[in-house]
């Protein structure tokens, strides 16, 4: 079958009906020929220390709540992935007839272990209900139209595809200038709330993303004008909001101590709620930006959400010239002639690093992939294309002396949001090679020595490109991703069956 090009993606797309028998995203056979399907060889767990998230009490449990997993946005798992050898890969077509549309952006899980995501086409957005051994999918929901500025792509504008599920089962989806909850009930999707924000967000603006304090305060933010502000979910009354008129593109983390953390295009923000439950600066620490939107990014500034580890650091991913991997000491309030910032790693090749996806971390551990050169998306991916390969760990010395390069893999990874398995040492990346087939694959790398261990071939086309979507390891170890097609899976053979 000939594969859709990529004028056709901007096509608004029907939202698929509820209760619908998955039917494989289309791949053409003729373009499979030579190539490997799996290279490489089946890993042995290796599992890595990290200090334990706690768990938010107004969330889901860790790793089954949003496209970062916890709220300490650490894109970690506890539990383990595929090894390799022997892997089953499935898919879901996002229409059942080779249409665009990724369900898959962001992708969490019920308490029955059931994936929820949104399906995002050029101007609709759905929430879907799916079966995690089929893909089948249980229930849609429609949500309102995405906002897409004009001039904009609809593959770069933002717009439905943070959302995080709560404590009770229920996804709070960020949209328009809307944040909308809805209940899973058994195996139906039904809107229980809505809180409208146009009182506080102006008309040129929209909400990127929506998270709760530890206090159970709903924090939001926007992307144009960088309002941050705060509501109580009972009653629905905007507690106060704060305009810091520079952009924000990226969700935030929050932690225990009542810390928000919230990443601009010009600085990194503590926020912490004041008694009435405004949003207070507690500090601002700008980053080094060459205010260029390099291609890849969607902004001029950091393009990571950003990412809390253990109980004192949080670290992001800046716009310098030379990227550089920043790490922060994130207390309120510092100890006389202690820095702010503990390092400023340089990462990636000067004039040839950016990054738009978040950085995998652990108590003193990062992961950062290279993004630059997607542009314009998706074409810089088709025709034999691909992106500036390389993938590096970054590690905080001890005692927060600075930090210090531990390995550089030059996989390419155009545009995934990685994960690092705990339990396996396995970094999964969705990687893209130069050349003719555009062939795509998961491709897992070690965590310790950035050795590519494995790789396992998902498809070949515009189909199966990844565009920015989240790895996601579910309950019962299988990876999960969404792609420009719709949803694909990979399980090892012996765990699920079809």
């Amino acid at each position: 079958m000939k594969l859709v090009s990529a004028a056709a993606a901007l096509v608004v797309l029907a939202s698929a009906p509820a209760a619908q028998a998955a039917v494989p995203i289309p791949q053409n056979a003729a373009e499979l020929a030579g190539l490997d399907v799996f290279s490489g060889k089946a890993a042995k767990p290796r599992p890595v220390s990290a200090p334990r998230v706690p768990r938010h009490p107004f969330m889901a449990a860790n790793g089954r709540s949003n496209v970062h997993n916890d709220a300490y946005q650490t894109d970690t798992y506890r539990q383990s992935g595929p090894l390799g050898g022997r892997l089953r890969m499935f898919s879901q077509s996002f229409d059942g007839a080779g249409g665009i549309g990724s369900c898959g952006i962001t992708i969490a899980f019920d308490r029955r272990g059931r994936l929820i995501t949104t399906c995002v086409s050029a101007a609709s957005v759905e929430l879907r209900l799916m079966d995690s051994r089929t893909l089948d999918t249980i229930a849609s929901h429609d949500l309102p139209d995405r906002v897409i500025p004009p001039g904009v792509s609809p593959f770069q504008a933002p717009g439905g595809a943070y959302f995080y599920v709560d404590n009770r089962d229920r996804a709070v989806i960020s949209i328009g200038r809307q944040i909308l909850v809805v209940a899973i009930r058994g195996n139906r999707l039904k809107r229980v709330r809505t809180y409208d924000l146009s009182a506080v967000i102006p008309a040129d603006d929209q909400l990127n993303s929506a998270l709760p304090d530890w206090s159970g305060r709903l924090w939001f933010v926007s992307r144009r004008h960088g309002i941050v502000g705060a509501l109580d979910r009972g009653s629905g009354r905007v507690l106060g909001t704060h305009r810091t008129g520079e952009a924000i593109g990226n969700s935030f983390a929050v932690d225990d101590s009542g810390g928000v953390f919230v990443v601009t295009d010009r600085a990194q923000y503590r926020f912490d709620a004041k008694r009435s439950g405004a949003p207070k600066v507690s500090w601002r620490q700008r980053y080094d930006n060459v205010r260029v939107q390099k291609p890849g990014q969607f902004d001029a500034g950091s393009g990571t959400t950003p990412t809390l580890m253990g109980k004192r650091y949080l670290s992001i991913a800046d716009n310098a010239a030379r990227m550089q991997v920043v790490v922060m000491r994130r207390a309120k309030r510092l100890p006389r002639g202690r820095r702010r910032v503990v390092c400023e790693q340089p990462v990636f090749r000067r004039g040839a690093g950016a990054t738009e996806n978040s950085l995998i971390a652990t108590g003193r551990s990062m992961i950062v992939e290279n993004n630059y050169g997607y542009f314009p998306p998706p074409d810089a991916t088709s025709n034999g294309k691909t992106t500036r390969p390389g993938v590096e760990r970054v590690d905080i010395r001890r005692g927060g002396r600075g930090c210090r390069t531990v390995w550089k893999s030059s996989e390419i990874s155009p545009t995934t949001v990685p994960k690092l398995s705990l339990a396996n040492g396995l970094v999964y990346l969705y990687t893209k090679p130069k050349g003719l087939p555009d062939a795509w694959y998961l491709t897992a790398v070690d965590y310790r020595t950035g050795r590519t261990v494995w790789r396992r071939l998902i498809g070949t086309g515009l189909l199966f490109n990844v565009h920015y979507s989240g790895l996601a390891i579910g309950p019962t170890g299988v990876l999960y991703s969404g792609v420009l097609g719709g949803t694909v899976a990979v399980a090892q053979r012996a765990d699920t069956r079809r």
